[in-house]
């Protein structure tokens, strides 16, 4: 009897054991990998909420507050010098047309008596007393501006007297001119004109004087005398009241 070949293919019982236990090795395996996620995950976040952590938020946060606020500060410096600067020019030029406006206040005056605009016949007036200090010196330069209406036409002449009241330590004291004058001027500052005329002199005033008002006495000859007091600092801006009891020659 003749052999038989060997079969081509051989029937083998399935192995449910074995395949089993891989699967189980892959599940393990699958969970030790989330497991390792896992705790990397909580490490890192706990890594995060550390105090170190937070505490160098809590700095970044903060150094930019303080950048910001730095930042508004200087806005504001730089506001602040603009609208100094801007102050500053606006009140000179303030001053300077309050002086331009006080100078043409005097001038409308001297011209509206020169001419006489209020139809009326005045006689002699002092118009302005102005004082200028000489640097290093107790010297100052007086001015005195007198007019009369041009509707008189008549030349008048005379002489002004200035005589400077003020206080000498805690006492009152009055200079009259012989104290302050020039010698070659003993008789006073004299004036011949028909319609305004400016008289110039020089009074050196005592170390120690403390000024607070002219007094000018202006006698035309043979006329009656004009007497005006002036505050010390109204001469030196050029601006003259009158006191109770001054006045002006009359026609």
């Amino acid at each position: 009897m003749a052999s038989r070949p060997p079969p081509r293919f051989v029937v083998r019982r399935h192995d449910d054991v074995g395949h089993r236990r891989r699967w189980l090795w892959l599940g393990l395996a699958w969970l030790g990998s989330l497991l390792v996620v896992g705790v990397l995950a909580g490490f890192s976040g706990r890594h995060a909420n550390t105090p170190a952590a937070v505490d160098k938020r809590q700095q970044g946060a903060l150094l930019g507050q303080i950048a910001d606020l730095k930042q508004q500060v200087a806005n504001l410096q730089r506001a602040a010098q603009v609208n100094d600067v801007a102050t500053r020019s606006l009140r000179g030029t303030l001053a300077q047309r309050e002086e331009e406006l006080s100078g043409l206040r005097a001038d409308l005056g001297f011209y509206s008596r020169l001419v006489g605009g209020d139809a009326q016949r005045q006689g002699l007036k002092l118009q302005e007393v102005k004082l200028q200090p000489i640097t290093g010196s107790r010297g100052w330069n007086l001015a005195l501006s007198l007019t009369q209406n041009a509707k008189r036409g008549d030349e008048i002449s005379g002489n002004a007297l200035v005589s400077v009241e003020g206080l000498r330590g805690d006492k009152v004291a009055r200079l009259d001119w012989a104290a302050l004058g020039d010698a070659s001027q003993k008789d006073g500052l004299p004036f011949r004109f028909t319609y305004f005329q400016q008289l110039h002199g020089t009074i050196v005033l005592p170390a120690g004087f403390r000024p607070t008002r002219l007094r000018v006495h202006i006698q035309p000859t043979g006329g009656e005398p004009v007497d005006r007091a002036v505050a010390w600092g109204a001469a030196l801006s050029g601006n003259i009241t009158t006191a109770q009891g001054d006045h002006d020659a009359q026609p």
